[in-house]
């Protein structure tokens, strides 16, 4: 039963009895309907926004969780990044200097991951950033632990054949000559015996007699023999040791030796001669390691002892002709 409303009347005094139609009624309703539901709609927008409800909160947790994890991840992964390049730094410095190898170049050990797309599935949270750097690290360090472990296989097969490797380094002299002052020219800046101007000497000079015998300084494969095409070292051998060490011998008067032919450490090869551009007859000797001329004063540690070697570099030190 609705209740009954009475208004009071100032002009009789009395109470009137209060009729209400039922459009009133309707507005009545809908007007505090409408009330309610803006209230509501501000209720839940201001909930939605600034409170979480239970389930976001553990979402938020797990998030939070998460984001240390990846930030403990990237610490172990630089961790691991450092322990990457002291091993990478002990292959190149320690390892191939043993073994005579050339160290990886930096481009291969640093090259990248292909794929311009690679991270984009990661793309496009709000943590896409950290995961992407993430990634990218484990990305690279794998990639540096598959060239190294390439290496180690490399070094390991180097270590296999050292014994091989040692008797095919050059590592005599190539003549018996054991008076250190009968090297008539060594290695450097020296003055041309024709041309009387300073050129660089890629070899040592060795003066002997004619017919002095002529000794491998490694095992290897004759490479060349016979004449030089320019004439400047007249009769020449060149011996491939392989591991990229060359051996070249010049001016020589007879050669016992053929291309392709397998030689011993030790093997006489030819005689010592005066043939080409020479001053007076000896044995011109160049060590060359991937075309390139070293200094043969640091391969003879099989017949010299420490004071002969220091000898020897107190002598190259000192200005001299050539002998071709």
């Amino acid at each position: 039963m609705s209740k009954v409303k009475y208004k009071f009347n100032k002009k009789s005094l009395t109470f009137d009895r209060v009729h209400t139609t039922f459009r009133k009624r309707l507005l009545y309703f809908f007007s505090h309907l409408s009330t309610g539901v803006v209230f509501a709609a501000v209720v839940l927008i201001l909930a939605y926004n600034f409170l979480d409800s239970p389930q976001e909160k553990a979402q938020k947790r797990e998030i939070d969780q998460l984001k240390l994890q990846y930030q403990l991840l990237n610490e172990q992964l630089d961790k691991a990044n450092r322990i990457v390049t002291d091993l990478q730094d002990r292959d190149d410095n320690i390892y191939r200097v043993i073994f005579e190898s050339e160290p990886i170049p930096s481009s291969i050990r640093e090259a990248g991951i292909g794929g311009i797309d690679r991270y984009e599935m990661l793309k496009g949270y709000s943590n896409s950033d950290l995961v992407i750097e993430t990634t990218k690290k484990m990305d690279r360090i794998l990639g540096q632990l598959y060239v190294q472990s390439k290496s180690f296989d490399e070094v390991f097969n180097l270590a296999r054949n050292k014994e091989k490797m040692l008797v095919s380094i050059p590592a005599i002299q190539p003549v018996n000559n054991k008076d250190l002052r009968r090297i008539g020219s060594y290695f450097g800046f020296r003055m041309d015996p024709f041309y009387k101007v300073r050129k660089f000497h890629e070899g040592m000079d060795f003066s002997a007699p004619v017919g002095t015998e002529i000794y491998a300084t490694g095992n290897g494969t004759i490479l060349e023999t016979g004449r030089d095409q320019h004439g400047g070292y007249g009769n020449k051998i060149v011996i491939d040791h392989g591991y990229n060490y060359k051996t070249v011998y010049a001016h020589l008067s007879r050669i016992f030796v053929r291309p392709g032919q397998k030689i011993l450490r030790g093997q006489i090869i030819g005689y010592v001669g005066n043939t080409g551009k020479s001053t007076s007859p000896h044995l011109h000797y160049e060590v060359r390691k991937n075309g390139v001329p070293l200094n043969p004063i640091y391969f003879f540690f099989n017949d010299l002892t420490p004071d002969q070697f220091q000898m020897m570099l107190e002598l190259s030190a000192q200005p001299s002709q050539t002998m071709d």
